[in-house]
This record gives structure tokens, sequence and C-alpha cells, in this order.
């Protein structure tokens, strides 16, 4: 049996400047601005969200704006081929991070490990 729930909204911008997209979400949702470099890389910034909300993360992508999903689990592969027998597909790996899926309706969503300490609220059980 595994584990998992949705744990994040992801905002990809197409952008040079991460920190004016951020500012725009953060007024757009009414929530502060955590973090402007979340990994140390450039790649990502943090909005403020309450303990049993989704995160939100603001992600400097190359290809075309969009937002997507990520599922957070304690078993990434079970995950994985559950959402397979679902009629999801597998695109790009991340190794030991996460897989980046293709629903059948064609939205790219994330399989990741768990990201917050507490990995409780609204948890779903899979056999």
């Amino acid at each position: 049996m595994h584990h998992s729930r949705l744990c994040t909204i992801v905002i990809d911008c197409q952008t040079d400047n991460l920190a004016d997209a951020a500012t725009f979400w953060s007024h757009a949702l009414g929530k502060s601005i955590v973090t402007l470099d979340e990994d140390g890389d450039g790649k990502y910034a943090r909005l403020a969200t309450a303990d049993d909300e989704p995160i939100i993360l603001l992600q400097r992508v190359e290809h075309d704006s969009r937002v997507h999903l990520d599922i957070e689990t304690d078993d990434i592969e079970a995950e994985v081929q559950r959402m397979e027998k679902l009629g999801a597909t597998r695109v790009h790996c991340v190794p030991d991070r996460w897989w980046v899926m293709q629903a059948p309706s064609g939205h790219r969503f994330c399989v990741v490990r768990p990201q917050r300490e507490e990995f409780g609220p609204h948890l779903n059980r899979w056999s």
C-alpha cells in the first residue's frame, strides 16, 4: 500500500525575471513571497500557503507558460504505475526526485516524493 495526495500547484513561467512573475502572482493570489530562490538555482520561487493548502511554486521554464500539479507520494514507482493504469504516460524522469507524466487529456503533472514534513492531511491510500 502506498499513499499520495495533491501537494503543489506549479506555475511554469517562461521568463527571464522570475521575481516579476512571483510579484504578480503574489498580489493576484494574496499570498506573500517566501523566497525567490527555493533551491539556490534561480529556477523556483515559493509563495506562502497554510499547512492545509497546496504549496504554490513558480518555476522558470523554457517551454510555454502553463500550470501543472504535483502529486506527492511515499512510493513514486507505485504511484506512477497507478497513474499509467488510469491512462497516463511517462514523459521524463529526474532520478530519485520525480516523474513528469502526461494525463490522457494532454496535461502534464509530476509525481514527486513528499514535499512537507507532515505527510498526513488529505492523504489517499492505494493498494
